[in-house]
């Protein structure tokens, strides 16, 4: 299927050095000094959004993958000259944290790029890059005990409120320093990396089988979805059997709805509203069995297998799936009337935490988030993959941008994400659910609506092994937002915004 249209080529301000189609996408070569205004036109002019960002060490160059809706999906390709090109993030703000990571990891330099510090990578010398090909695996990395230069706000009566990285709850572990006025936040910074566990390295050379596995547990509740990004990009434009497209499908939807019925319950939780949290909590873990009794695991970990499904569905575990859809919407529909019903919820979630459709698109805002701020897009829809294709669903959409918005559209998905089980049931043939592929080469994409938004698995191979992966996960383009969301709330409130986000560090770590 061909992702893109050559009229983009018409629009550009000035031609690329080289074009060409590859897997139905629109492969552009640039020198490194364009590279900068050829993505900032995309952005600003086409309303393209930047994907992914990263640096490929063996080939010297810097890949970028932008989605244009008009036009589809663009590569573009740049071989730099020296150690730098110059910083996209002056021009196109959603690439400051892929040139703050590009810099730690690879010692690539964005010139002029207006944030320097580090991302991941907590007291590490600064001549240490572990993506570089001369950085070894398993190498011991002497601490520096150098302090993280956090931005200051100053003036009277300006407090600086530190939390975390521990918390009081099972969650993972991160920072957040307010700085505040009395109770306004004034200004928000994230520190991450807390988690980092070189997930980009380990996948260096590692042989197909064993990818998928390590890739699986980047972000353990989007299991389904990073493995489903993995085999797209070893599949290419193999045939995957239509049985085995229907099963992921229905393995990505239970996914998304144990995710979200986890988020609802989070929300209700963080407002002290005791009914509806426990009764989320309960239809998420009759989720999470029903997964089990599936697949073998709960969080549905080994269902995708490369060139198809590793777990089938006799009759009787179809009817016992289908069954569960019909209780789980009946269930559901009280617990968002209790939750939707009550003043005491509407007013702690109506305006708080208000991420608007501007800023959203400037920092390429992704998933339910985007969408909650009016921002229409699904890649299920956009860019169809699997059986995506030839199923009926909307793509809930607000525009109010807070709280409730980010809750309401989650609801309406789980309601789609029901309908959409109900229809892959309906179409279930007997056929195959798994095919051999041949192993590929050069680059290759994976690209994915997960739970919370649009990934990205950009993958290069060269004899059938991983030379370079870049795994961008959703919440790397959402924490970024967070920050802008939570500026004029009360630190109170803080801990629900987090959770209508509900984002995940380790798939932000790596």
């Amino acid at each position: 299927m061909r992702y893109y249209n050559v009229e983009l080529l018409d629009s550009l301000p000035f031609p690329p050095f080289g074009f060409a189609e590859r897997d139905g996408r629109l492969h552009l070569k640039v020198p490194d000094d364009l590279l900068r205004p050829l993505v900032s036109h995309m952005v600003r002019k086409e309303e393209g959004e930047l994907s992914s960002l990263y640096y490929v060490a063996g080939e010297n160059k810097v890949m970028a993958l932008v989605l244009v809706p008009r036009h589809g999906i663009v590569v573009l390709e740049s071989e730099l000259e020296g150690e730098g090109y110059p910083s996209l993030t002056p021009e196109v703000p959603a690439a400051n944290w892929y040139e703050r990571e590009m810099m730690e990891m690879s010692g690539v330099v964005p010139l002029d790029h207006p944030d320097p510090r580090p991302l991941h990578l907590h007291e590490w010398p600064r001549n240490l890059h572990p993506l570089s090909p001369s950085f070894e695996k398993g190498v011991k990395v002497p601490f520096t005990g150098e302090a993280h230069r956090y931005r200051k706000v100053e003036g009277d009566g300006i407090l600086e409120v530190p939390v975390g990285p521990v918390h009081a709850g099972v969650i993972e572990p991160g920072h957040f320093r307010f700085s505040t006025a009395g109770e306004p936040i004034l200004n928000l910074e994230v520190r991450l990396g807390y988690v980092h566990r070189g997930v980009e390295k380990a996948l260096e050379g590692c042989p197909l089988n064993r990818a998928l596995r390590l890739v699986e547990r980047i972000s353990g509740d989007n299991g389904v979805a990073h493995a489903l990004a993995f085999c797209q990009a070893v599949e290419a434009a193999a045939p995957v059997p239509e049985r085995a497209q229907l099963l992921r499908c229905i393995y990505a939807e239970m996914e998304r709805i144990y995710n979200h019925l986890g988020d609802i319950g989070g929300m209700a939780t963080d407002v002290a509203f005791a009914v509806p949290a426990a009764e989320a909590s309960v239809l998420r873990e009759r989720m999470l069995r029903l997964n089990a009794r599936l697949t073998g695991h709960r969080l549905l970990w080994g269902a995708v297998a490369i060139g198809g499904a590793a777990r089938d569905l006799d009759q009787e575990r179809k009817d016992l799936l289908e069954g569960a859809m019909v209780e789980l919407g009946l269930a559901f529909e009280p617990l968002v009337d209790t939750l939707k019903g009550a003043p005491s919820f509407l007013d702690r979630a109506e305006t708080t935490g208000v991420l608007t459709l501007p800023m959203a698109k400037d920092l390429r805002a992704t998933g339910p988030v985007a969408r909650a701020s009016g921002w229409d897009r699904d890649t299920r829809r956009d860019f169809p993959y699997g059986a995506y294709g030839r199923l009926g669903f909307l793509v809930p959409v607000r525009r109010e941008g807070d709280v409730l918005a980010r809750l309401v559209v989650k609801v309406e998905e789980v309601r789609e994400s029901i309908s959409m089980v109900k229809q892959c049931l309906d179409h279930l043939r007997d056929g195959e659910t798994r095919i051999e592929v041949s192993s590929p080469e050069g680059f290759s994409l994976g690209l994915v609506e997960a739970p919370r938004g649009e990934l990205a698995h950009c993958v290069h191979f060269k004899e059938g092994r991983v030379v370079r992966y870049k795994v961008r996960d959703p919440s790397f383009c959402n924490w970024p937002t967070m920050e802008r969301a939570v500026l004029g709330n009360i630190v109170p409130d803080f801990p629900l915004i987090n959770k209508s986000y509900n984002l995940s560090y380790a798939g932000n770590d790596l």
